[in-house]
Formats: C-alpha cells, structure tokens, sequence
C-alpha cells in the first residue's frame, strides 16, 4: 500500500508550496498505543514539572513567533502583518491557563470528620486526539493543547492538511522545552477514514475536534460505541450583531467591519450577519462603506494589506455562491468602489469584501456559514425583533450588541442564544471565559478555570482510620 501524499496548495498562488506523507493504517494504530505507553509515566510527574515545560514551551513559542508567522501567511494567506500576532495572542493565552492550573487542579477536600479523610482529585484521562483546523492553528490548538499536557495527559495532533507545519513546529518546541518522548505526537492526513479509525482506538479517551458540522458529526459517530470517550466540538457559527439606534455609528462601523473581513472572514466567531435600527440603516451603510474604501486586498506578504486570498478555490465558490443567491433574490450590492478589490493579484483565491444591503432569512447569506468577508445588513423596526432574528440560526456561538446604554445591551443579551456574548465588542475569546458553543455550534468548553474539566475524570478518596 502506497503512502497518502498530502499537498498543501497556496491561496496566494494556487501553486503546490510543501508535501507530507500520511501513515499507512498499520503504522497509525502504533500511535495511540505510544500514547498510552508515555501516559503511563508521564501522568505520575508532579504537576510543578509539567507548568515547567509549558512555561518554557510557551517563551519558545514567542520568541519566534515572526518565523511561525511567516509559514501561516503562506500556507493560509493572511496577511504577514496580523499573523505573528496569532503566536503571540497563544502565547497569552497558554501563560493564563499556566498562571490558573495550580488552583485548578488541586484536590477538593471532602467534610471533617474526625477518624476519615475524604477527597476528590482531578486525574489525567490519558491520550487526548486533537484535530484542528487551519484558520487559527495556534489559536485553537493551545485552547486544548495546553490544559491536556498541565492535567497529565498525552496527545496526539492532527493539523489541517492546509497548515502542517503548526504541529511540527508544536511538537518540536514542546520537545525542547523538556516534554518526553512520545506524549505529544503528530500525523498528517486527510482521509476521514484515517480519522475515524484512530478515533475509535482504545486508548483515545478524548477527541477534541474544531471543524466543520458535517466533519464534528462524523467524528462524534466514530466515537459512539465507546463508553469512556469523551468528545469535544467546536463547530461552525454564523454570529449575528445588532447595531441600536444610539449607538456612535462611525465606530461601531468601524468595529464590524474588522470583525467581519477580518482574516477574511475566515473565522467561526467572525460577524457573519448585521441587523440595524431601521432609524439608522442608511447612515451605519455610508459609514460601513467609509471603511471599506480604506481597506486594501491583496498580496498578504505586503505589509500594508488589509486582506488576503481565501483559503481555496473551493472556499472561494461557496462565497461567491452566497452572494449570487442574495442577489438573485432581491439584496442590493452596496460595496464602495476600491481599487484594490477591483485587481487583486491574477492566481490567487482573492474575493473582495462585499457589502449587502436589502437581505432577509431567505437568503443562504443570512442562514449558511459563509466563511468570508461578506457583510450582510438587514433593517429591524426594533430590539425584540432583532432578538428574534439572531436567533432564528441553527449556529449559536457568539453575538454582540453595539449600544451607549449598556444596561439595555447587558438586559438583552440575556435572551440571546450563543455560547459567549458581547455589548460593544466581537470576535474575541477570551481566555478567562469559557470557549463553548450552543446548537449546533458545537458542545464542550475551552478555556477559563472550566475549560481543565473535560481534559481530568475525577477520582473521590474515602478513607477511615483502622479501628484499634
């Protein structure tokens, strides 16, 4: 049996940039089983030497976080200005689940009682599967990566086909910092057949996956005839904002825009549908447009590019998909004239931000993760129904609401339905709050002092003096 070849194709250029060799089926039910060989010894190390790697791992990780950048922009084509950033924003990330792990993991001490000791410890599960995507690898990765190895566990990582060379990097920096041989392992694939049966070992006791609907549910199915299992899923989103009427509109315009076309618009939290006051619609448009027209597509190795390619030619269809359904159905192109947008580089998978105006539910723009940097704007008569229609999503991952009065944004978001809220902000994680999706957005946390739970299975202590 031949090895599967995997080719990481560029966004920039459409052009083959490296190749990686998959493992044949029997060199990968080898994986989980060294997996579990290092969890044996490595989950008996004291938890102060394990924040030691990680802390160390972690000033690694930064300190070359330009180089890292450098292979993101031309495996995923952001722009060379904001990728570095990632490393750096994981960085933080990783030092605040350091900082909390002591306090988290301790043991629970039961009620005194004279002649018994009772507790309750948090220990490791064992290997832990990590799939995760392209968009943020680092990002997303340290979310699990870095509460598996301070409970205990060992890993395994699968990167996307699209950006390899996170894992490498990963496993090569962890190696440094003083992790041991076989608890952080990697494989490169991108057969879901592989997946599934990797999944389905014995030794794997948790699968954290981030990815799409369709591939979260299959991995899930994989997964379903075993008790012990536990499975993660951060899946798609489609997060909704709504712009009130008192709100300072060049700002929140401002705002939106980045949260939109940001990466362009390549993120599962990106503001992917904008209800506005009716009162205000046509004012926060000529505001969004004000914005648009200072933005720049194109080459993301340009240090003064807004917005580089998306991440194929297939990504590219599904957008361009989205917008001809809007259009067709009755939604009005209201995209500023740019240059930029109108010549972007000849090979590469550029599509320009667009703006929509005149859309409703109808429209797959509306329902359908989109995945790029489309804004479409709706008109509402007020905030009940804005509440209404941000809701009407089988996606609930995040929402926002841009208003003066806080109190008011505070007392509506309560009925909003998602995973994490924002008043006056978007598209941030962060790491003192807990990662989780509603619907079908996904099930299971990251992140905050709630984020070690599903990584630890706990133990409880029952002990009685011996009569005499």
């Amino acid at each position: 049996m031949s090895l599967e070849t995997i080719t990481t194709i560029s966004p920039i250029t459409n052009k083959p940039v490296l190749t990686r060799n998959g493992l044949s089926d029997a060199d990968l039910q080898t994986v989980p089983e060294t997996a579990a060989r290092a969890f044996e010894s490595y989950r008996r190390t004291a938890l102060s030497d394990r924040q030691q790697i990680v802390k160390k791992a972690l000033k690694l990780l930064n300190e070359r976080q330009d180089a890292l950048g450098t292979e993101l922009t031309e495996q995923m084509g952001r722009p060379i200005a904001y990728t570095a950033k990632e490393i750096s924003t994981a960085v933080l990330r990783g030092e605040y689940m350091l900082k909390i792990s002591g306090e988290v993991l301790k043991e629970t001490e039961g009620e005194a009682e004279k002649g018994f000791k009772r507790y309750i410890k948090k220990v490791p599960l064992g290997p832990v599967l990590i799939l995760f995507p392209w968009n943020y690898p680092y990002l997303t990765l340290v979310n699990s990566l870095v509460p598996a190895l301070l409970a205990g566990n060992s890993v395994i990582l699968k990167p996307s086909p699209q950006t390899p060379t996170s894992a490498e990097q990963v496993q090569q920096i962890f190696g440094e910092a003083g992790l041991p041989d076989g608890v952080l392992q990697i494989f490169h694939s991108g057969s879901i057949t592989q997946i599934e049966a990797i999944v389905r070992s014995p030794q794997i006791q948790l699968v954290c996956f981030t990815g799409s609907v369709a591939n979260g549910l299959a991995v899930q199915s994989a997964a379903s005839d075993r008790v012990p299992v536990r499975v993660g899923l951060e899946l798609g989103g489609k997060d909704p904002a709504y712009v009130r009427s008192d709100v300072d509109i060049k700002w929140a315009a401002e705002e939106i825009v980045d949260g939109a076309v940001f990466n362009s618009g390549q993120s599962c939290c990106s503001v992917e549908r904008v209800y506005v006051d009716e009162k205000i619609h046509d004012e926060f448009i000529s505001a969004v447009q004000d914005v648009l027209k200072g933005y720049k597509l194109g080459d993301p190795f340009d240090k003064k590019t807004n917005i580089g390619p998306v991440v194929s030619k297939r990504s590219a269809e599904t957008i361009h998909s989205h917008i001809k359904d809007a259009l067709e159905k009755g939604a009005k192109d209201a995209t500023p004239d740019n240059e930029s947008f109108k010549s972007p580089p000849a090979d590469g998978n550029y599509v320009p931000p667009t703006l929509l105006t005149n859309v409703n539910h109808e429209m797959a723009v509306m329902t359908e993760e989109t995945f790029g940097p489309v804004i479409p704007v709706m008109k509402v008569k007020n905030d009940a129904e804005a509440i209404k229609l941000m809701n009407d999503s089988q996606f609930g991952l995040t929402a926002s609401i841009w208003t003066k009065d806080v109190s008011k944004g505070q007392e509506l978001i309560e009925d909003v339905e998602a995973g994490t809220v924002f008043v006056n902000r978007c598209d941030y994680p962060a790491p003192d709050l807990a990662w989780v999706g509603w619907k079908d957005s996904g099930k299971g946390q990251t992140l905050s002092r709630l984020g070690f739970d599903q990584f630890v299975k706990l133990k409880s202590y029952h002990i009685k003096d011996y009569p005499k």
